[in-house]
């Protein structure tokens, strides 16, 4: 696939030396959290299955730098690296892997159900592009409200094909919502090959003039360019300008769950895409951009220290109080109504 980007050198002398270390950072926790998260689940402390973001840290860290506090964000059921790049603790994400009371849901949510108001998260949705018109309607909100709020819903290549991705982007168009949508292609829908099943090269991007929006086909591998792209797009947003639709190219180093060995995968393809890991790529990068060993090995060490606090403490929280089963569930905090 091709990408489409802006010439690295420019970009990088526009991105402070501040925010190019929080885009390492991000990336690295993220990655930390996902592997410990994998770990977890080998050892039967996770329960059911969860769907990781190994490879596709970069998107992630790269909107999440360029957003602001009160901005919006909408994921799918692989929405771990987002809930963690919009500042969601460790020890409260693989909290609710575990179904412990520290988890963000107070461990009755789980994996495909990370939600977090308090940072910007405002839910992961377990069916494939029900969020996008969701997105739509708080961007709705916002330019009601007049607060200058931005959207911003993160969906796989496969939600491409189906209604609500046209419909939400039809009416985001139309109303010219502050919304960005950003397609994280890792060329697999769950098991089929999008291009298998797809009439256009770019699901996402070669849609985009049907509802008058630009085509961005993206490197999503490289968080310079997304945080850049990102940037553009919500201050386009924020402004007035209505919405815009990016394609991220990018790949998922594990299958698409758990359960999936992803053995439909080439060989070949797979060693390629592991090359351009995004978070080895940044921190070559950034080395060569005259950052220290020492600076970038801090962050490192920094990561794990608080991941294995965060473990430890997720372990020791205990689960939920089967009285707790109706709390949170309607929205009178009760179920009497019912009776």
């Amino acid at each position: 696939m091709s990408v489409t980007q802006k010439a690295r050198p420019a970009q990088a002398t526009e991105i402070p030396e501040a925010t190019r270390l929080k885009l390492f950072q991000l990336q690295v926790e993220i990655r930390h959290t996902e592997k410990r998260a994998y770990d977890l689940f080998l050892q039967n402390l996770v329960k059911g299955t969860s769907h990781l973001a190994l490879g596709q840290e970069a998107v992630a860290a790269g909107f999440a730098a360029a957003m602001n506090k009160d901005d919006y964000t909408f994921c799918t059921y692989r929405g771990h690296h987002h809930t963690l790049a919009r500042g969601a603790s460790m020890q409260s994400v693989l909290g609710e892997l575990m179904g412990r009371q520290c988890g963000l849901m107070k461990g009755k949510g789980g994996s495909m159900h990370l939600t977090s108001v308090e940072h910007g998260v405002m839910g992961s949705y377990a069916i494939v592009g029900a969020h996008l018109p969701i997105a739509a309607g708080a961007a709705w909100s916002a330019q009601y409200r007049g607060t200058k709020q931005v959207a911003v819903a993160f969906f796989g290549d496969g939600a491409t094909n189906i209604g609500a991705f046209h419909e939400a982007l039809n009416l985001a168009a139309v109303w010219k919502l502050p919304v960005i949508f950003c397609c994280e292609n890792n060329m697999y829908m769950e098991y089929t090959p999008i291009s298998a099943v797809t009439a256009v090269k770019h699901p996402a991007a070669d849609r985009a003039a049907s509802y008058g929006l630009e085509r961005q086909v993206i490197d999503g591998n490289d968080a310079d360019i997304v945080y850049s792209t990102a940037r553009g797009a919500i201050e386009k947003a924020r402004s007035g300008g209505g919405p815009s639709l990016i394609e991220c190219l990018t790949y998922r180093h594990s299958g698409h769950s758990r359960a999936d060995p992803a053995k439909y995968r080439p060989k070949e393809e797979l060693e390629e895409w592991l090359k351009r890991d995004p978070v080895a790529l940044y921190r070559a990068r950034l080395l060569a951009s005259g950052f220290s060993e020492a600076a970038l090995a801090k962050i490192e060490s920094d990561s794990m220290a608080k991941l294995e606090q965060a473990t430890a403490a997720a372990k020791a929280s205990p689960t939920p109080a089967l009285e707790s089963a109706m709390t949170d569930v309607w929205a009178d905090g009760g179920n009497a109504w019912r009776n």
